[in-house]
């Protein structure tokens, strides 16, 4: 139904102070549109990874983690759409990007084999210094929206970080293992046993993380792991 001249109006008066910009392009978006523009929506480089079982993400994991599943959304470019994403996510507070995506994202899980099966959403976690510090954790924003739309519940706290290791940027994928092997504990183990678990970040590079993270829940009785990421660095 198509508004009134003086709704179009106050749009447009409102868009001169409070620009309403496309976060992956920084274009306007319409009136009454968040996020994302329906341009880069359909442009998002999605990796589909979740729809094969031997994908580039799990193969990171062969012979290193008993992997039920594992997929990225989106593949990470430098200077992409998705690089635009995630910086807006981490840097920038945009708290809402980790949730949309992972409503968006969760939308092709849950109808995916291995996936469809999850019980529990972990994100990986921040120390509480560096939580602190950001102020919240994009991982777990991120299990939000998987949760809301995969209709799984997540733990915030289901996994906890226990020591601040040093950046992992320059690091070869045996170093950042080595320096995040014993960072993680599961606190509360009851409420992962027995568990179909999916494991969630929001970026894998080498998958150090991720392993280290995943090893640490697999020590409790009865889990199973699938991991999930908003993008996979190629």
């Amino acid at each position: 139904m198509p508004h009134s001249p003086q709704i179009r109006w106050l749009d447009n008066l409102l868009g001169l102070f409070y620009p309403n910009l496309c976060l992956a392009c920084g274009r306007n978006l319409p009136p009454r549109q968040e996020g994302i523009c329906v341009s880069c929506l359909f442009k998002l480089p999605r990796t589909n990874f979740h729809l094969e079982p031997e994908n580039p993400f799990a193969g990171r994991f062969w012979g290193r983690v008993p992997l039920e599943a594992g997929a990225a959304f989106l593949y990470f470019a430098k200077g992409g759409k998705t690089q635009r994403l995630i910086h807006h996510l981490k840097y920038e507070g945009k708290q809402e990007v980790g949730v949309f995506l992972g409503k968006l994202y969760g939308l092709a899980l849950r109808e995916a084999p291995g996936f469809r099966e999850a019980a529990l959403i972990l994100p990986v976690p921040l120390h509480p210094r560096k939580l602190h510090r950001r102020g919240y954790n994009q991982s777990a924003l991120f299990a939000k929206g998987l949760s809301e739309a995969m209709k799984v519940p997540w733990l915030p706290n289901g996994l906890q970080r226990t020591e601040y290791t040093a950046t992992q940027t320059r690091k070869s994928r045996l170093e950042r293992f080595e320096n995040v092997e014993e960072a993680f504990i599961v606190p509360n183990p009851g409420r992962v046993k027995g568990q179909h678990v999916l494991l969630v970040d929001d970026v894998i590079t080498t998958g150090a993380t991720l392993e280290a993270c995943a090893l640490k829940i697999l020590e409790v009785e009865g889990v199973k792991v699938s991991m999930a990421t908003i993008a996979i660095a190629l």
